[in-house]
């Protein structure tokens, strides 16, 4: 039955407040309808993430330890091939394995925590738009994010980089909310004890950046628009109760396990990452400009457009825009410091950018009669950009080792085991469905180890924290045909030229190769060519 319209008084934008007529619509309908829009933006993200193999090392890496947690059941302590894994907190890995708990060990399921926080980051700044600048702003904020090249193909990239992003927007958002709000006598305390939440869920991420980020974009905020006074509320009492309840547990649970765990997390991976060099990809000071000219194209045309409107945004726009360029500005200035400099860091950057670059282009494209066919017809070019470059990336997958993994599962029993030579195959391990550790060989006792950012670094990192049981799988070249001796079946996994660095490959079982991988065969109980070996 229906029922008589109501009065609501709804806030508009800028600091006024207008009354409007609504009609009673059921809740549940008004709800349905609201979320529908953010379905379509996640089977819009999705729509390519299960098209390819992982890409490695990254996504096997993360995903693998993930696997690791989920396979284990020991959801506290991240596992790098069973050794204590502290590269990162755990927060990523808690949701990829929760993901595959529920939807199976696939791709789709492994890129679950990174498509999670793209949506939060545009869910967010689509919130603060629609608040403070209207519902239509809003609309074409989230056009522009969601058609943004680098942003869709970070969300389809399974690593920390875009989880790390969405809870940085999040609380940069509830806390610039929640300070808007606190200024005009309005009710602020509940976005203010989400940003809080959300910077804890940061620091679970990614470590510190969770919280310094969000942290340092308010008060380059404050100080821009002479709101300083507002920045007592960031020491707020129950704010940092609500972060150190959040937050603190899982560190100092590590620490209480792992004595050295602080000096290795707080010290070595971030400090001396930040300040130092040797680390991974090191870039110049102006890295991350041309990196996000080329990746937001076409909606990065309108750049000069947005400085312009920046310059001139009315009253009830500015303090959203002079949010917007603090934001983007701190976060650039801020991996533009440090010497190592990878793509995914400038993701916190994205939303700010797409605000602005929406700004720039409804200024232009609002001179035009045909302002919403050209809103239309730009937003399809980006999109068709988002899927020739992803599509691009799937037909050249690297180094994967999908195409071994039916080979070796057709023949595989309940206790063989696996033996890598010449690095690590971090996808093997969940495409083979594998329940304990497999045996890695390589130098271990090499010195220079230490000094180089890859994947050896990382074993051997791990094995700092590890017991003796588990450094047990790290063997040395000299020992490899033991390790393959002392088993019924090994598999052992290589590269094509394996046999020049291991010659009594040549007497085991081909059983699949690329040209990147090569998968033999080793049982004990077959005799033939291959029995002589370890006798």
């Amino acid at each position: 039955m229906l029922q008589p319209p109501r009065r609501a008084t709804a806030h508009g934008p800028g600091d006024g407040t207008a009354t409007i007529h609504a009609p009673a619509e059921p809740l549940r309908a008004r709800r349905r309808v609201a979320l529908l829009p953010w379905i379509l933006a996640l089977a819009w993200l999705a729509a390519t993430a299960w098209m390819r193999p992982l890409a490695l090392p990254d996504e096997g890496r993360y995903v693998g330890v993930a696997w690791e947690m989920l396979r284990s059941g020991q959801w506290a302590v991240p596992t790098l091939d069973g050794m204590p894994f502290f590269h990162k907190p755990p927060l990523f890995y808690w949701v990829t394995a929760a993901s595959m708990a529920v939807f199976g060990p696939g791709v789709l399921a492994a890129r679950a925590a990174s498509l999670l926080g793209a949506l939060i980051a545009a869910m967010s700044v689509a919130f603060l738009v629609r608040r403070w600048q209207g519902e239509r702003a809003s609309r074409r904020v989230q056009l522009v994010l969601l058609t943004t090249p680098l942003f869709f193909g970070g969300a389809q990239f399974a690593n920390l980089d875009m989880l790390v992003a969405g809870c940085i927007s999040a609380a940069i958002v509830l806390a610039a909310h929640a300070l808007l709000c606190l200024e005009r006598g309005r009710p602020g305390r509940g976005a203010l004890a989400g940003a809080f939440v959300f910077a804890a869920l940061g620091m679970l991420a990614k470590g510190l950046i969770g919280g310094v980020l969000p942290a340092l974009v308010i008060i380059a905020w404050a100080l821009a628009t002479r709101r300083a006074r507002s920045l007592r509320w960031l020491a707020w009492p129950p704010g940092l109760f609500i972060f150190t309840a959040i937050a603190a547990p899982w560190f100092v649970l590590m620490q209480s396990r792992y004595p050295s765990f602080f000096e290795y997390f707080f010290v070595h991976q971030h400090l001396e990452r930040f300040a130092g060099s040797g680390f991974n990809n090191p870039q110049a000071a102006w890295f991350y400009l041309p990196v996000l000219a080329l990746t937001t194209l076409p909606w990065f045309m309108w750049a000069g457009h947005a400085a312009r409107e920046l310059r001139r945004a009315r009253a009830a726009q500015r303090d959203v825009q002079w949010l917007m360029a603090a934001w983007l500005a701190v976060v650039v200035i801020f991996f533009s410091l440090p010497q190592s400099k990878l793509v995914g860091y400038i993701f916190p950057a994205l939303p700010p950018l797409a605000v602005l670059l929406a700004s720039g282009a409804t200024s232009r494209l609002a001179r035009s009669a045909r302002e919403q066919s050209l809103w239309r017809l730009w937003a399809g070019a980006s999109a068709l950009v988002c899927v020739g470059v992803l599509l691009a990336v799937q037909a050249h997958p690297h180094n994967s080792f999908v195409p071994l993994r039916d080979a070796v599962r057709a023949r595989w029993t309940p206790g063989d085991r696996v033996l890598m030579l010449d690095g690590f195959a971090y996808d093997a391990p969940m495409l083979l469905r594998l329940t304990e550790p497999v045996w890695v060989v390589d130098r271990w006792s090499d010195p220079a180890i230490a000094l180089h950012d890859d994947s050896r670094k990382e074993f051997h990192d791990a094995a700092l924290f590890a017991a003796p049981d588990q450094r047990a799988h790290l063997v040395e070249p000299a020992g490899a045909l033991a390790a393959v001796c002392a088993a019924g079946v090994t598999w052992v996994i290589g590269k094509p030229d394996s046999p020049t660095r291991y010659p009594w490959l040549d007497r085991l079982e081909t059983v699949a190769a690329t040209t990147e991988r090569r998968v033999w065969r080793w049982d004990a109980s077959a005799g033939g060519a291959a029995a002589s070996l370890c006798r």
